[in-house]
């Protein structure tokens, strides 16, 4: 198959591109340059919708101030529009780690919305005398302020999502505890027996949990609606027209539908990464709050002959290759290792944030790599969590309740009626002897009746325990 090439140029020379593709000289630079993840920005879908929402902004702000003609800003948002449809993703091919603060990504951008624009204008791509992709696309911009705020649109539509995911999850559970409301079992503290409880508290506590961190998401969500457009290079706003940052915001708030605001101070806001660090440590939160969920699955679904066999997981798989009818927790599993990885991405974030210097982040490529990734990850993890775990788990209600009654933790249940040394004797006999709690109080010691054994350890009241004595 013979390829056709057109020749582009900038400042460092002339290459050939090949005809096919919509990106152009500098992008084909970033693809040669940077080969670190292998994770281009096609993989992340919202950051190129972000760019077109931006993009097309621009353009009609450019247009309302009088820097852009009709034709040219017509053409700019045709493309901008084929962007936040979903098509050209291929064309994204920069790597997400790169040198320049993002150019690469931006150039991308500016460079497949030009060559779209031009065949929509009727001429062949690379013809920039017609639509050029710095003059034009990025007119009244700079890398500084329409990355960061395409970077924080796509961002606010991934924590969209991953809400979305956390919510039914938390859905999840909630269900779950109710099914198991009437289930009697331990509860442990340090992996020790405690007091009896219900499995439907610890699942709805789980929920709670989760409730709990979809509030932080959004605290952390409305951080980076805060942006930057109009700063331009250092936040000074140099070469935009005057009132052309008001105008962009506005355009952005009414086409994505993201409540966007100008940040009061375009200097302090280009610098800034505060936000996305918030936003990490939040993340982390979650992560490190649904990692401990699934080591409590995987412990009370342990065995399940010789663990707590409290809970049955679904089987998904063997989980050996040597010992037949081995099946291990491995979406819990699957899980917990997403988890390491988003607070392992935190500390990226966090030393990439105190690495900003004077006017700049330069390292915000990588900021947003980890929290592009982080979001997606996790809620990835979250669907499988739900659908092939939580939904299908069941439980071992007989079991849990013979444990219970053979557990020495029920003593606790004593201590208003015979004092808590006397409780700590009883209980300590029952570990020498092997004898039950019952036989000790009430046959041998006879220090309750049955009467008021069956009044203490009824399941009324061991669901929902009230203070006994005398």
């Amino acid at each position: 198959m013979i390829m056709n090439y057109r020749k582009e140029h900038d400042f460092l020379g002339e290459r050939e591109i090949p005809d096919e593709v919509y990106y152009g000289i500098q992008t084909l630079r970033a693809r040669e340059n940077f080969d670190i993840t292998g994770i281009s920005a096609s993989r992340s879908p919202l950051l190129i919708k972000a760019f077109g929402y931006v993009k097309k902004a621009a353009a009609l702000a450019n247009f309302e101030c009088g820097v852009l003609d009709k034709q040219k800003t017509e053409a700019i948002c045709y493309a901008a529009d084929r962007l936040i449809e979903g098509e050209y993703r291929d064309q994204f091919v920069s790597d997400l780690i790169q040198g320049g603060a993002g150019t690469s990504c931006n150039m991308n951008a500016n460079e497949v919305i030009a060559n779209i624009g031009l065949e929509k204008m009727g001429f062949k791509k690379g013809e920039y005398q017609f639509l050029h992709p710095n003059n034009d696309v990025n007119c009244s911009q700079s890398t500084n302020d329409a990355y960061p705020t395409a970077m924080r649109l796509g961002l606010f539509l991934s924590i969209k999502d991953f809400m979305i995911s956390l919510e039914k999850l938390q859905e999840s559970f909630k269900k779950k505890g109710l099914e198991f409301d009437q289930m009697i079992k331990m509860g442990r503290t340090q992996l020790q027996d405690a007091v009896p409880m219900t499995l439907g508290r610890e699942f709805q506590a789980f929920a709670t949990t989760i409730g709990e961190d979809v509030q932080r998401m959004l605290e952390a969500q409305s951080l980076i609606t805060e942006i930057n457009m109009g700063a331009t290079a250092i936040g000074t706003g140099v070469n935009a027209p005057e009132g052309y940052a008001q105008k962009c915001v506005e355009h952005i708030r009414k086409i994505s539908g993201i409540p966007v605001t100008l940040a009061e101070d375009l200097v302090e806001a280009t610098c800034d990464t505060g936000a996305y660090v918030q936003l990490s440590g939040t993340l982390k939160r979650c992560a490190v709050k649904i990692s401990k969920i699934c080591n409590d699955l995987r412990l009370l679904s342990s065995g399940p002959r010789c663990g707590l066999n409290e809970i049955n997981l679904p089987a998904l798989q063997p989980g050996s290759s040597i010992m037949p009818g081995k099946v291990n927790p491995v979406i819990p599993e699957a899980v917990n290792q997403t988890c390491y990885y988003v607070i392992g991405a935190d500390l990226t974030v966090t030393l990439a944030a105190e690495a900003g210097q004077l006017q700049l982040n330069v390292m915000e490529p990588v900021i947003g790599f980890s929290l592009f990734t982080s979001l997606l990850f996790m809620t990835r993890a979250c669907n499988m969590l739900r659908e092939k775990c939580v939904d299908g788990i069941t439980a071992n209600p007989e079991h849990m309740k013979t444990m219970v009654m053979n557990s020495i933790g029920i003593v606790t249940q004593l201590n208003p009626i015979i004092g808590y040394e006397a409780s700590a004797g009883i209980a300590k006999e029952a570990l020498q002897t092997g004898k039950s709690i019952h036989d000790i109080v009430v046959k041998e010691k006879n220090l309750i009746t049955q009467e008021k054994w069956d009044e203490i350890y009824s399941v009324d009241n061991l669901i929902n325990p009230k203070y006994i004595n005398q």
